[in-house]
């Protein structure tokens, strides 16, 4: 006989530690490996059948135990182990955890205990070397390098993450919401954690190997063998809770999880994403250079149980540690488990003797895996132990009641989480084969709802977290150069490749569907300028066919549309009725195609402001042969039909031919009324802003108004950037300033011709309707009145001790425009107040006496003859017509009496 050889394979992840023992377990006629996590003992249990056969292997896990009568080579979670079984070869993989506080007891047992009859192999981290070799001085310590390189890049957006990504986060919730962006901005994520059942988990992992979606949502759970195509890991979080408190990764679980990434010999990188800060220097250096402090511990709970009561069991389960090295853990759920049942009389009752006591321990040990927080478990097991401590089985009734409850599919994720967790509580029961009167039965029944509830559970994470449309959409695109990829625009102009829209094209222009975002929105992109390659030329050539019909101006006059997309704007020109057409920029058109574009719409602009301004046009052509009139209409047609501005040096004839042409040479400007018409006059205003560097054309006025507030002058100033632009605006577009109004052109020429006339000689009684023609309160029509060049004379009030109507308010000219002066009235004539009181005039200086002419001889003067004696005329009373001032005050007059 030899000795058994004990061996251990150390080093970083990616070293092909597990694989030489997959292939020494082979080897061997019989062996058993222990792994972490049941979602590993599984997937190897899969690979060993395939070799082996289904009749020689074996799978034992706290759920699962498929035992043929034969099995040879046993796939295990390191709790489950078979180590009563005398098999050639033992390994247990990732030893290191036996400095985990929660299991590490279990590692370090194994460690201690476990041994092959021919060889026994602990693969594990580097940095449990210096305890292993003094726990076990003989083993043989190989150390394994890694096959790629793991190089840290740095924080990245979510966005930003390269396909082929894992992010791992360290909560159910943190999972899903960043799951929930991936799917949003990056078409889906797969989902793996460590309470998803193996069903689940391969299902969510084939998601991702079978690149229907290009990235993972994880937790800590893949640090431990899961082998994926990851080529980067992302930390989400940089913190877990552990159990009892949150605490910080520490950097060989950093490694371990960053390990991930990379596979054989193609090298991998790891960084940061979302809120999670970058990692310091020293732990990057670290990681990269697989460089750790050693273990200085590892947690150790007793074997050697005394099963004589549980009080016994309890004080052998806290006997101290036999070596230096070995230190107590947490104080792991069984152990709670027992001291609360130990308290309960009925319990204590019950567990008399070593069996009884056993019995007790064994159920203790079901896993919580609900993890509800409150005394559930604990009622649980202590069900559990009543009916095995008096009917040695489990009743069948209560066993299919509390599995048909589990029985169901609805729900949403975290109820199916929270069942999948109760499913497996009992699959764990029936493995028990003592425990039930026919356990395979049970175990295939709980396997039947385990699965039955997982794939639900995958239904529900592919629904909420994979958009299957985007994902097969970014698949395709990013395999190949894409020219066998079907594309098409639609009539609608909806872009559609491979069945999927992408988007939609207006005028020149793509729009990408608004929901991708980053690299999707790239590859987006790119599917659609294959799929425009052919139309964007078609477009061009129907837009240089097409009737002027065909396009029409924005509201704002500013863009030309094209089957209501606009494709162009307007510029100004050299000239304001002149403006330029600026295509709008497209990554589709190249110079020549914008130029052929530019070449049609310029026509058609020109078409249409030709069409609103003939009658400007056409007065400019008229009078180009008249030497006097080809001067001012060249300044209106520069001014667009409105040229403010004083018309003095025109003489009337040249007025009377102007005003045959259509303008009007007024007092405030020259201008041609059809402009003020409000085609034309939107028109002027949109080329008026364009000329002005405004950002909109300004608001006109409502149709039909006539006044404007002065403190609507500013109104487009938001519009210009520059206040003081506005009120020249307006004045340019036919609004002429009068004292706290603004009035319209066309109108206060009329108004103020009028008032001209009629007090060409003397004052006139104003007129009854004047201010409703202006559009103004009774107040504000002396100030406008001034301002245009005419004075309202207020009457003077009746004497003390007389009565009767008021006199006529008079409106008379005044030669300079300008600020109304108050009149001022003799001492002899009360004032009504000192707006209207006249100023006492001057008594004139004496004339000055003639010179006496020299002596000469006089000139003898004929004598006046005297006036002729004339009849007296027989004077009629005045009799007012009836639209004359004095008519009301006459009618008034007679009803009074006088």
């Amino acid at each position: 006989m030899f000795d058994a050889r004990v061996r251990a394979v150390l080093g970083p992840t990616n070293t092909g530690k597990t694989h030489l023992a997959m292939t020494r377990l082979l080897g061997h006629r019989s062996g058993i490996i222990g792994f972490p996590l049941r979602l590993l003992a599984r997937e190897n249990y899969d690979r060993m059948v395939a070799e082996k056969g289904a009749h020689l292997v074996a799978l034992v896990t706290g759920e699962e135990k498929i035992v043929p009568p034969g099995a040879r080579y046993f796939s295990c979670t390191v709790e489950a182990m078979p180590l009563e079984r005398g098999v050639e070869f033992v390994a247990v993989d990732e030893i290191q955890l036996c400095a985990d506080p929660d299991r590490g007891h279990i590692f370090t047992d194994r460690l201690l205990h476990a041994r092959g009859l021919v060889e026994t192999m602990f693969l594990g981290a580097e940095t449990i070397r210096p305890l292993l070799q003094r726990l076990i001085p003989g083993a043989e310590i190989e150390t394994r390098p890694r096959l790629s390189q793991l190089t840290y890049t740095g924080a990245t957006r979510l966005t930003k993450l390269p396909p082929r990504s894992a992010v791992v986060a360290f909560s159910a919730a943190e999972v899903y919401a960043i799951a929930e962006a991936i799917r949003t901005r990056r078409g889906g994520c797969a989902v793996v954690m460590g309470r998803l059942s193996p069903r689940t988990r391969n299902a969510q992992v084939a998601l991702y190997q079978n690149k229907e979606v290009d990235f993972l949502v994880a937790t800590d759970a893949i640090g431990m063998g899961l082998n994926m195509d990851v080529g980067h890991v992302a930390f989400a979080s940089l913190g877990k809770f552990d159990g009892s408190r949150p605490r910080k990764l520490t950097p060989p679980e950093i490694a371990q999880i960053a390990g991930r990434a990379g596979r054989g010999m193609r090298d991998g990188s790891f960084g940061t994403t979302g809120t999670c800060p970058p990692l310091p220097d020293e732990v990057v250096e670290a990681v990269e250079a697989h460089r750790f402090d050693p273990i200085a511990q590892i947690y150790w709970r007793n074997s050697e149980l005394d099963f004589a009561a549980p009080d016994a069991l309890l004080a052998s389960l806290s006997r101290a540690a036999p070596l230096p090295g070995l230190v107590p853990g947490n104080e792991a759920s069984d152990v709670e488990t027992l001291a609360a049942l130990a308290r309960e009389p009925a319990i204590g009752n019950l567990a008399r003797g070593l069996s009884r006591t056993r019995l007790l321990w064994d159920v203790c040990q079901i896993p919580d895996f609900r993890k509800i927080g409150d005394d559930s478990h604990t009622r649980l097991c202590a069900r559990i132990f009543e009916h095995l401590a008096r009917d040695a089985r489990l009743p069948a009734d209560w066993l299919a009641g509390s599995l048909d409850a589990l029985d169901r599919d609805d729900g949403d994720i975290d109820t199916l989480m929270q069942r999948l967790s109760g499913v497996r509580i009992w699959a764990y029961v029936a493995a028990r084969p003592d425990w039930t009167s026919d356990g395979t039965e049970w175990q295939e029944r709980a396997r039947a709802i385990e699965d039955k509830v997982s794939d639900a559970l995958h239904e529900r994470l592919t629904a909420r977290f994979v958009d299957r449309r985007a994902a097969q959409l970014m698949r395709t695109l990013e395999g190949g150069d894409g020219e066998e990829m079907l594309s098409a625009v639609r009539p609608s102009g909806e872009v559609v490749v491979e069945g999927h829209s992408v988007g939609h094209a207006s005028g020149f222009a793509f729009i990408p569907d608004p929901l991708a975002e980053g690299p999707e929105k790239r590859l987006v992109l790119r599917a659609a300028r294959r799929a425009l390659r052919e139309e964007m030329p078609r477009r061009v050539a129907e837009v240089e066919a097409a009737a002027d019909t065909a396009f029409r101006f924005a509201e704002d006059r500013r863009q030309i549309l094209w089957n209501g997309a606009p494709i162009a704007r307007l510029r100004a020109g050299a000239e304001l009725l002149h403006p330029q057409v600026e295509v709008l920029g497209s990554e589709f058109l190249d110079e020549a195609q914008r130029g052929r574009i530019r070449t049609r719409l310029t026509g058609f602009v020109a078409a249409e402001l030709a069409r609103v301004f003939a009658p400007l046009h056409a007065a400019i052509a008229a009078g180009a042969q008249d030497a006097a009139l080809r001067g001012p209409l060249h300044v209106l047609g520069e001014h667009s039909g409105i040229a403010p501005g004083t018309t003095a040096t025109l003489d009337r004839e040249a007025k009377a031919r102007l005003r045959a042409l259509g303008v009007r040479a007024g007092r405030f400007a020259l201008f041609m009324p059809a402009m003020l018409r409000p085609q034309a006059a939107a028109w002027r205003a949109t080329l008026l802003a364009l000329r002005a560097g405004m950002k909109g054309a300004p608001k006109l006025p409502r149709e039909g108004l006539v006044s404007l507030p002065r403190q609507d002058e500013a109104r487009d100033a938001a519009l210009s950037g520059d206040p003081a632009r506005a009120p020249a605006m307006l004045r340019a577009l036919g609004w002429v300033a009068a004292g706290p109004v603004l009035l319209r052109l066309d109108v206060l020429e009329l108004v103020a011709g009028e008032l001209a006339w009629r007090t060409r000689r003397r004052p006139v009684a104003l007129p009854v309707q004047l201010a409703s023609r202006l559009g103004l309160k009774g107040p504000m029509l002396a100030p406008v009145l001034a301002a245009i060049g005419f004075r309202l004379i207020e009457p003077a009030p009746l004497p003390e001790g007389m009565f009767g109507p008021p006199g006529l308010p008079m409106l008379s000219a005044r030669r300079h425009p300008g600020p109304a002066r108050p009149a001022q009235v003799t001492p002899a004539e009360p004032a009504a107040d000192a707006g209207t009181a006249r100023r006492p005039r001057r008594p004139k200086p004496p004339r000055p006496a003639a010179p006496v002419a020299a002596a000469s001889p006089a000139k003898a003067k004929p004598a006046r003859r005297p006036p002729p004696v004339r009849p007296p005329v027989e004077r009629k009373p005045f009799v007012p017509s009836p639209d004359h001032p004095f008519a009301a005050l006459m009618k008034l007059r007679e009803r009074q009496g006088g």
